[in-house]
C-alpha cells in the first residue's frame, strides 16, 4: 500500500491522454482515480501501459482492454499468476524505464568527470547484448548482480514485458519460490515441474542437435554434428514407434545397444510400417563401435542422469508438468535449481543444455515482443563454440544472457577471446587475477590521454652579474639554479591495465562496460555496487 501511495504521488500528473484520444475517457478517469487513491503500483502502471501498446498493435484487443480497465481498475490485465508484485524486493527498480540500479559510479580519477557520483542501472537495452561477469567467490556476483537483474526482469514479466529463466545451484539466493511461476528442482520430486531434456520440440533432428550440444559439446575432439546424427538415428525411430521421445533410462539402453530395447523398438516400427525409421535404426547399429563413434561417450553422459536421485525428474510420458525454454513466448518467471553439491558433473551438463536450448528457442520464437533472458549464476563448463555463437546472435532476436564465472580459466582457452567478443557488457569484480585482467584489458582497448613531462636543467647565464647572483644563491641554498621545461603530449594507454584490475579495484566494486543493442558504447567505469 505504501508503494502504491508513493506511486500515486509520483504519477499524479499522468492523464492517460492516449486512452482519452481513443474514446476511453471513462477508463482514463478510473485509472486516474486509482493513482490518486494510491491503489496503483509501479507494476500495475507498467502492465497497463504494456497492455495498451498491445492494443495499438492489435485493435482486436480494444474491447477486452476497455472492459477490463472499467471493471478492475489498477488490477486490469493481470499476469496469469494473479500477482501484482513480488513478495520482496532486494534492489531499487524503475519500471517506467525498466531499469534496476546496481550502484554508483565512484568519484575517482579513473572515471570520466561527468559520470562521477552518478547512479548506474541496467535495462533490456543493454542486457540485450548479454553480460559476462568475472570475479572470485565472495565478490558479490550473485547478491549484487544476478539477484537484482533477475528481480527486475521478474517484475517486467508481471508487467507482460519479459520472460526470465534463472539457473543456479540449489540453495542459491535468487528470491523466494513465491516470486516465480515455475520452480524446477532437479532431483527433488517435490519440485513441481520436470525439466524437458528435448527443449519442447517434436522434431527429432532438432532435439538431437541441442541435446548433443549439451551432452558432449564441451569434450575436445568430439564432432558434435556426428553426435547429433547418432542421437537422431535413435530419437526418430523411438518417436515414430511410441509417439514420444525416450526417457533417460530408455535413451541409455538404446545408446548402449541393449538387445532387448532394440528388438522391442524394431518390432514396434515393423508393426507401424515405419520402414524409413527401420533403416535409420539399421544405420545406427552398423556404426556402433566403429572408430570415432560418439555413442559410448553419449551413453556415459546420459548415465550421469540415470541415477536414483533423478528418477522421475525428466519424465517424457506426459504424467508430470514439464518446463522447457520453448515457453519463452509467455511472460514466465522461472527458476531452475541444480544439484551442484552431490552431482556437480550432471549439474554442469544440464546448465550447458539449458544454455543451448535457450539460444535455440529464443531465436526460433515467432513472437519476439517479449524480452527473453537467461541468468546463469555459474557458467563454468557450459560454454561451447556453438553456444558462444548463439549468444552473439541473441541481440538481434530481443533476448540476452547473464553469465558469471569465477575465472576465465573455467572457459576453454580457445573460447575466451570469442566469448569476450560475443557479449556487449563486460564486468570485472574486485579480486580478479592478473591473467583474467589481461583479457579484459585487451577487450577494453586503449585511449588517448594527455601527459605532462617536467624536466629540470641548470641555468648558465651569459651575463657576469647574473652568474654572480646564481653563484651566491647556490652558496646560500646549496642547490644549483635550475629551470623547468614542461612537455605536453598525447599518448595511447590501456583504459584499465591487468595490474590495475587485479589490485586497484576496491572490495564491493567492479569495473563495468556497457553496449546497447543500437551499438552505443560506454567506456569501462569503476562502480561501487549496492548490496542486495
Amino acid at each position: 500500500a505504501a508503494a502504491g501511495r508513493r506511486l500515486g504521488r509520483h504519477l499524479a500528473p499522468v492523464r492517460w491522454t492516449a486512452l482519452r484520444g481513443a474514446g476511453l475517457a471513462d477508463a482514463a478517469d478510473r485509472l486516474g482515480a486509482e493513482i490518486a487513491a494510491g491503489r496503483m503500483s509501479d507494476v500495475d502502471y507498467a502492465r497497463i501501459r504494456r497492455a495498451w501498446d498491445s492494443v495499438q498493435a492489435d485493435p482486436a484487443r480494444f474491447t477486452a482492454f476497455a472492459e477490463s480497465v472499467r471493471a478492475k481498475g489498477a488490477a486490469a490485465c493481470l499476469h496469469p499468476s494473479g500477482d501484482r508484485d513480488l513478495p520482496v524486493r532486494a534492489a531499487r527498480h524503475d519500471l517506467v524505464v525498466r531499469q534496476v540500479r546496481l550502484g554508483t559510479v565512484t568519484d575517482g580519477e579513473r572515471n570520466p568527470w561527468a559520470r562521477r557520483g552518478t547512479g548506474l542501472a541496467l535495462d533490456p537495452e543493454v542486457l540485450g547484448t548479454s553480460l559476462l561477469a568475472v570475479g572470485p567467490p565472495g565478490a558479490g556476483k550473485t547478491a549484487r548482480l544476478v539477484r537484482p537483474v533477475v528481480e527486475s526482469l521478474a517484475l517486467q514479466a508481471l508487467a507482460g514485458q519479459a520472460a526470465v529463466v534463472a539457473v543456479g545451484a540449489a540453495g542459491t539466493r535468487l528470491g523466494p519460490d513465491e516470486a516465480y511461476d515455475v520452480v524446477v528442482r532437479v532431483g527433488d520430486r517435490a519440485g513441481g515441474h520436470d525439466l524437458d531434456l528435448y527443449g519442447g520440440t517434436t522434431d527429432p533432428d532438432e532435439a538431437a542437435t541441442v541435446l548433443a550440444e549439451g551432452f558432449v559439446g564441451d569434450v575436445p575432439g568430439i564432432d558434435v554434428r556426428r553426435a547429433a546424427t547418432a542421437l537422431a538415428q535413435l530419437l526418430g525411430p523411438f518417436r515414430a514407434a511410441y509417439g514420444r521421445f525416450p526417457g533417460v533410462p530408455e535413451l541409455r539402453e538404446l545408446l548402449d545397444q541393449v538387445p532387448a530395447a532394440l528388438t522391442a523398438l524394431r518390432e514396434e516400427l515393423r508393426a507401424a510400417g515405419q520402414h524409413a525409421m527401420l533403416r535409420e535404426l539399421d544405420a545406427r547399429e552398423r556404426q556402433y563401435g566403429a572408430h570415432g563413434d560418439p555413442a559410448p561417450l553419449l551413453a556415459d553422459r546420459v548415465a550421469l542422469l540415470d541415477r536414483p536421485a533423478f528418477a522421475g525428474s525428466f519424465d517424457t510420458t506426459g504424467q508430470n508438468r514439464m518446463f522447457s525454454p520453448s515457453f519463452l513466448e509467455h511472460p514466465l518467471r522461472v527458476r531452475v535449481d541444480l544439484p551442484e553439491r552431490g552431482h556437480a558433473d550432471a549439474s554442469r551438463m544440464l546448465a550447458r543444455l539449458l544454455l543451448a536450448q535457450f539460444t535455440h528457442s529464443a531465436a526460433a520464437r515467432a513472437d519476439r515482443s517479449l524480452f527473453a533472458f537467461l541468468a546463469l549464476d555459474d557458467a563454468t563448463a557450459t560454454l561451447t563454440p556453438q553456444t558462444v555463437r548463439g549468444v552473439q546472435r541473441l541481440r538481434s532476436v530481443h533476448a540476452g544472457v547473464l553469465l558469471t564465472l569465477r575465472t576465465l580459466e573455467d572457459v576453454p582457452e580457445a573460447l575466451r577471446t570469442p566469448l569476450l567478443g560475443a557479449v556487449g557488457c563486460r564486468m570485472a569484480f574486485a579480486g580478479v587475477t592478473t591473467w583474467d585482467g589481461r583479457r579484459f584489458a585487451e577487450a577494453w582497448g586503449t585511449e588517448w590521454v594527455e601527459t605532462r613531462d617536467v624536466t629540470s636543467r641548470d641555468v648558465y647565464a651569459d651575463q657576469a652579474f647574473t652568474r654572480m647572483v646564481n653563484t651566491f644563491r647556490k652558496l646560500v641554498t646549496g642547490k644549483a639554479v635550475t629551470t623547468d621545461a614542461v612537455t605536453v603530449r598525447k599518448v595511447e594507454r590501456e583504459r584499465w591495465s591487468a595490474s590495475d584490475l587485479a589490485h586497484a579495484v576496491p572490495p564491493g566494486c567492479a569495473v563495468l562496460s556497457l553496449t546497447t543493442t543500437r551499438g552505443e558504447r560506454a567506456a569501462p567505469l569503476l562502480v561501487e555496487l549496492t548490496g542486495a
